[in-house]
């Protein structure tokens, strides 16, 4: 098999944190070590060193609305290698120049629809009112989405996304998580009061992500601490929030902390709390379940297919702050419950390696090269449900 030239493009990367940054990384390391020659085509931090080598760094500017967040500006100089196959994981400036050049060079451009676009245009001053009266953003992503070879996305729960956006050839492949980094966290200071039952979230602290009705779920949980991981613009809102429902002192915001330590926390947790109703799959709820921790999470979307629910956790109706509250006391108070709901999760959690995955998405890029390719199922299953492929393409 000659090896391909693949650009992953997407507009977040290290230092930032996220599911992308997640999958992206090991789709990357799982590439190069079956010998294809990636780039990771991601923007520029002026004060971040890569330690990575598979990084290529584009010229970026600060995101007025988003300080965190850099803006990639490419120009043409950035752009000097040409690929055998352009592979977008987001739908912004780099996503666009991805797809782009997929067009100038006649080679296809296979996208992930990683995030539901449409939840995010309040990070755009009048975007949200602009797509509600003209579904202006949807008519976008279906020119970006609508040409591409091939679309993957985590799960089935946003497939009618893709069908309005009129997309082709949707492929359902799971984003993985690496297990090795999570249970090798060494240990840290535990954040949790000595007594109190301990409970945790994780992700950006953003309007989608509705942590609000996280904080609603512990103040009704009196013998409880949470922890949240992470960091984002709606931060200081839910301080005050946690204020104004008299459990300042039950809750402690710990901000990002390094991959290579999220898994020690998971390791102290009882239970994992998550209320996004906008998610593709929610990485953290696979990192959770890993983890052995139980999840009580919103069902929606990506979500329902991220938590098996009665037997790693439980899913509730979005926006029923009752019911997380409801299955949240059900498990801390049921210690068998607990033991059962934990070994489910860690069964379900470590269904999806990161090999198994590559190998699906190679098979996407040797479809859209039209590749002849061989595939064997062996006896263990590389994602959960589907045989691990063995692939040999004779170019």
């Amino acid at each position: 098999m000659k090896p391909l030239r693949i650009g992953l493009f997407t507009d977040t990367f290290l230092p930032d944190q996220n599911g992308i940054v997640t999958s992206v990384g090991l789709l990357s390391d799982e590439l190069r070590k079956l010998g294809h020659h990636v780039d990771v085509v991601a923007p520029d931090f002026p004060e971040h060193v890569d330690t990575r080598g598979d990084v290529l760094r584009v010229s970026s500017l600060r995101y007025m609305f988003l300080p965190t967040y850099r803006l990639a500006w490419p120009t043409r100089k950035d752009f000097e290698r040409k690929y055998d196959i352009v592979h977008t994981h987001t739908p912004l400036t780099l996503g666009l120049a991805g797809v782009r050049l997929a067009r100038k060079w006649d080679v296809p451009h296979v996208a992930t629809y990683h995030t539901h676009i449409e939840a995010y245009t309040h990070y755009v001053p009048g975007l949200t009112a602009l797509q509600q009266a003209t579904g202006v953003v949807t008519r976008a992503m279906s020119l970006l989405y609508g040409r591409a070879a091939a679309v993957i996305t985590p799960t089935a729960g946003t497939l009618d996304v893709l069908q309005a956006m009129h997309v082709r050839n949707p492929v359902v492949i799971p984003t993985a998580i690496d297990p090795a980094v999570l249970l090798a966290a060494p240990p840290v200071e535990n954040p949790w009061p000595e007594g109190r039952r301990r409970l945790l979230s994780v992700g950006r602290l953003a309007k989608e992500k509705r942590f609000d009705h996280v904080l609603d779920t512990v103040a009704a949980l009196p013998d409880t601490h949470l922890v949240i991981l992470g960091e984002g613009p709606e931060r200081e809102h839910l301080e005050a929030h946690a204020a104004r429902l008299g459990i300042a002192d039950r809750v402690s915001f710990l901000g990002v902390r390094p991959w290579t330590q999220i898994g020690a926390y998971y390791r102290l947790a009882e239970l994992f709390l998550f209320a996004s109703d906008t998610e593709t799959q929610g990485l953290v709820l696979q990192e959770a379940q890993l983890m052995g921790v139980p999840v009580v999470a919103v069902g929606a979307r990506g979500t329902l297919s991220g938590v098996a629910h009665d037997r790693s956790g439980y899913l509730v109706t979005p926006g029923d702050v009752n019911a997380l509250i409801a299955s949240s006391s059900q498990v801390l108070g049921d210690p068998a419950l607990w033991a059962r709901l934990s070994a489910g999760a860690r069964e379900f959690g470590g269904s999806t390696t990161p090999a198994g995955v590559a190998l699906r998405v190679l098979d996407v890029y040797a479809s859209a090269l039209n590749l002849p390719r061989e595939v064997t199922f062996p006896a263990e299953a590389g994602v959960s449900g589907h045989p691990r492929n063995t692939l040999a393409y004779d170019r």
